[in-house]
């Protein structure tokens, strides 16, 4: 099955910039998707960017939140098999538990329904 893990959290100032990794166990372009997911106490999980595709063979494509186009970035390393994403302008709103996702589905990628394998997630505090 697929595995992802987790790293990138911390602490930032406002305004500030962080990168999270996740990398994946089990997943190959063309097969699947990965998300960017957070979650705050008492709200449901929402997704800020998602991403399939890419390499020699795959058309990539990348689809971003309202609240944070033009801030964070989704990319990937296809030799590190690992997904990136690029947070920049850092509000104290962004504070989150951030988790990244893996599924096999190519529609409502911003959904967490879409979504079959989590990551551990890590906390993002912006301050």
């Amino acid at each position: 099955h697929v595995q992802l893990v987790e790293s990138g959290g911390g602490s930032v100032e406002v305004g500030g910039s962080l990168r999270r990794s996740c990398a994946h166990r089990g997943l190959s372009a063309g097969t699947g998707c990965i998300g960017w997911f957070r979650q705050s106490p008492g709200k449901e999980r929402e997704g800020q960017a998602a991403m399939y595709g890419g390499g020699a063979t795959y058309t990539e494509r990348t689809y971003y939140a309202d609240s944070v186009k033009g801030r964070f970035t989704i990319s990937q390393d296809i030799a590190k098999n690992t997904v990136y994403l690029q947070m920049n302008k850092l509000t104290p709103e962004d504070t989150a538990m951030y988790y990244c996702a893996a599924g096999y589905r190519f529609l409502g990628l911003l959904n967490k329904d879409a979504y079959t394998f989590w990551g551990q997630g890590t906390q993002v505090t912006v301050s």
